[in-house]
């Protein structure tokens, strides 16, 4: 799968320095994996969540980190758009409902 934008983990990782070997082994493996749908995606991802209405949720870091992606499974793109920590994830949640 093709992962845009490697740039939100990474800065995620310069503000957050315990989280960056976590990412880093996440983007390998999110580069790696050939899913079609959700179920495919738990093959490599087994904590990968989906938060209607377009969200995909990974925990990274043991349940420290979130990464919240939107995927087009038809063209193989993963779309970073947020990594939270686990309480600012708390609080983007009810957000996300109004979107």
């Amino acid at each position: 799968m093709r992962v845009i934008s490697r740039k939100v983990p990474e800065a995620f990782g310069y503000r957050h320095p315990t989280a960056r070997g976590s990412l880093m082994a996440w983007y390998r493996l999110a580069t790696h994996c050939e899913a079609v749908d959700l179920m495919g995606l738990k093959r490599t991802f087994a904590s990968v969540d989906y938060v209607p209405a377009q969200y995909y949720v990974f925990d990274v870091g043991g349940n420290k980190f979130r990464i919240v992606a939107t995927i087009h499974f038809n063209r193989q793109m993963l779309f970073v758009r947020h990594v939270l920590t686990h309480a600012d994830y708390d609080q983007w949640t009810p957000a996300s409902k109004h979107q």
